[in-house]
Formats: structure tokens, sequence, C-alpha cells
């Protein structure tokens, strides 16, 4: 059967989550498929930035740290991340860059393992750089080996020389996601430590992080949870490892009490030891904004939390996509790398083709149709990725995007030489 435009917009005339989207500030002619890179600007932010540089540091000034509540932000924001994925209230903190963030824990779980004798850090080879630059360097400094496996490999590579299996949940390029329950089990019971990335999943799948037994994780803020490019990321800690795992970058705000001014190191408590030095408060302002965007779906799933109605809405529109794709485009040299399968899906989708990839995009984008680029490897072809974020995209602009796809392909249009120079982001 097909589906028509009209088909489309009696979808969107019944989306309960269609009030959300005026949660954004949305240029006029855009359809944005990428926020799996960074996302929208909510209209709160920038008034509430604003305010917090004309109050609050401009008229505060230092006294804002207790009146404004500046010295609670990492652990109030940890909170809500907390409820998009799967934790407890003082299990997250918000604060650094995913890397930084991931060096921590990567780090603390390495050192957790130094007593089994155990050697190897284990990786999927098609994870997201960054991962794999810090646990080379972790794993040089400290005497570990990083051994990258493809995705098939994993049951096979938990022998008992793991130490620690480090894993994106969603993977960047394809978005494919993992099975974590399932494979942590996997990891604990070969002897090996769990570190998540969710920098792909938190604000865009449920996650349950406590319920999989996993042991670390990571994730980004300015990707699905909206809070601007460059937003703090956030780290998590199964409770379990409380008091056991070490923090390498141990700063004064990660110290049991900063303003005690002692000149030796003593931890906080649980997670608050994973901050490092003064957080950023007017990004982390931001950073609350896009949270409460996120968290505002809780009002249409009762008690079933934000991310199961967003999950639904996703699935929905990404088989959309994809339908709409192979009925459209058929004959035009795509396909599609996503898992069909919901359950080993994130919420994007990841087409491939031999040639274009990265005009096509550009031929995308200089329509107001905004997506990206992904260069390909010995394994696949070059990506173009499309990031479906429920709060703001619609069933009818996964309809005009798909037909401007059609007329990018079947015209010829991406062979303009503007959209094959490259730009230094792509």
């Amino acid at each position: 059967m097909t589906t028509t435009l009209a088909d489309c917009r009696a979808l969107d005339a019944q989306d309960p989550l269609r009030a959300l989207r005026d949660q954004f500030t949305l240029p006029e002619g855009v359809l944005y498929l990428d926020g799996n890179s960074l996302g929208v600007l909510p209209k709160a932010a920038p008034a509430r930035i604003a305010d917090v540089v004309a109050k609050e540091w401009g008229e505060g000034l230092i006294r804002s740290w207790n009146t404004a509540s500046w010295f609670d932000l990492p652990q109030r924001l940890g909170d809500k991340v907390a409820r998009l994925i799967g934790a407890a209230p003082g299990e997250v903190v918000c604060t650094d860059s995913t890397s930084v963030n991931l060096y921590k824990v990567l780090f603390a779980a390495l050192s957790q393992q130094k007593a089994s004798g155990r050697k190897l850090v284990v990786s999927e080879r098609s994870n997201f750089p960054t991962d794999l630059y810090i646990a080379e360097s972790l794993c040089r400094e400290r005497g570990f080996t990083l051994k990258l496996i493809d995705a098939s490999e994993l049951a096979t590579a938990l022998t008992d020389e793991v130490a620690v299996l480090m894993l994106t949940h969603v993977n960047y390029r394809t978005g494919a996601m993992h099975d974590m329950k399932a494979v942590t089990a996997a990891a604990h019971a070969a002897g090996a430590l769990t570190v998540w990335d969710l920098a792909h999943s938190a604000g865009a799948v449920p996650v349950a992080l406590n319920d999989s037994d996993a042991d670390y994780a990571i994730g980004c803020g300015y990707k699905y949870l909206n809070g601007g490019p460059g937003a703090p990321a956030f780290a998590w800690v199964n409770t379990k490892h409380a008091g056991q795992f070490e923090q390498p970058l141990s700063g004064w705000w990660g110290h049991a009490a900063p303003f005690e001014f002692t000149p030796h190191y003593r931890p906080a408590p649980g997670v608050g030891r994973y901050l490092c030095g003064t957080q950023p408060v007017i990004a982390l302002a931001g950073l609350e904004c896009g949270l409460d965007t996120v968290l505002a779906a809780e009002a249409f799933n009762g008690t079933g939390g934000a991310m199961a109605a967003l999950r639904t809405k996703s699935l929905a529109l990404t088989d959309l996509f994809i339908q709409l794709v192979e009925q459209r485009c058929a004959g035009q040299g795509l396909s599609l790398v996503t898992p069909r399968e919901h359950a080993l899906r994130g919420s994007q989708v990841c087409l491939s083709r031999e040639e274009g990839a990265y005009a096509i995009v550009q031929a995308l984008i200089a329509r107001g149709v905004i997506g990206d680029y992904r260069a390909g490897d010995s394994q696949m072809p070059d990506i173009l990725r499309f990031g479906f974020t429920p709060l703001y995209v619609g069933f009818e602009d996964v309809w005009h995007s798909v037909e401007h796809l059609v007329q990018v392909l079947e015209t010829g249009e991406w062979r303009r030489a503007e959209f094959n120079r490259k730009n230094a982001v792509t």
C-alpha cells in the first residue's frame, strides 16, 4: 500500500506529541533531520541564558553560587538526565565533555581490574573515533591493549583476558543498537566491566542502566538532549562501585568539601567525585532548557516516563522514512544500513551509496533538508545520515524530505560543482 502526503498529514493530526514542537525555534523552510548531531534551539534557552548573564552574573555576582543555586547545577541536571537513562537520583552528574568523561570512567574501570591481571579493552572497530582515541591513550599509559572487533565477533571476543568492554549503545554511523542488558550480562559472565557511551541514546531511545546492571556510562548533552553546541556531557556510575573507583582528574570540585581548601584530595562520595574544575554555569543553564524539552514528554505517557512516548513516535517516523525511500527512490543506488528490526534500531536512518553521498547531502541542505554525511570505509560505502527527533519532527516533514531526495537524485542536481566541494565539517 502506497503512503500519500494526505496519510502523513493524518498521522500528524493524530500525534499526541505534536504540541511539543512548540518548545523549539525552527527556522522557516527548514526540515531538520540532524538532531542526532546537534539538537534544535529550545525557545526557553535564549531568555534563560540572558537571565544567567544579566541578573545572576551581572547583579548577583559571586553570591549566585548560593542564591541562584549554581553550586548544585551538575547534580540537579544529573537527576534530570537520570530520568531518561534508567538511573536513580544522585547517580548522574552533568559536567565536562563526552571525551573527558570517557577518560574518567574508563580509567576507573581499568583501575578496578588492575589486580585481575586482565589486559584487554575490547571495543567495536566502528565505534565513534574519540572513544577509540581515548582508549588508545589510556591503554598505552596503563599497560593495557585495545582490541577492535566487529559487532558479529562480540560473543567470541569476551574471553578471560578482557578487563573492559567499551561500546557505544547506538552506533553513530549505522544507527544499529546493542541489547544493553544482554551484552552487559555476557561481559559480566566473562569477568569484564562495561563502559557504555550513550551519546546517540540519551533522549532518543529508552535506556535502563540500573536494570541492565551496567557499570559505567557517559553521554552527550547537545544531540537529542538539545543543550546547545558543546553543551556539557554527563557521567554515571553504578552505585555498587561507589567508593571503589578512582577519578584521574581529581580537581577541587570533586573534593568531598571543596571549600575546606585542604592541601590533600579527599574524593566526594559517589558520582560527585567525577566533577573536576569549576563548572560552566552558562552552558549548564542552556543544557537544563534542553533537558526540560525532553522531560516534557512525561506528560504524555503517565508513569511510563518520557522515553516510552518518544520511542513510539521515533519508530513510526523511521519506519515511514524507510518505507518512502524504498518506494520512491528505487533504482537510485541507495542501500539501507540501519537495521529494520525495532529492537536493533536507534532514532536515525542511514543510507549508503557508492557515489555522491556527500554531494547529495549538500544538495539537500541547500534545499533546506538538513541531514549529514559520514565517510565510509573498506566495509561500507559513504553514508547519508538522517536523525529523527520526535519532539520536533513530524510525519509530513518525513514526506517532504523524501520528496526532496527524489528530486535531487532524479535530476542529478547533486552533480553540481558546489555540492562536491567538501566543507571542514561534514
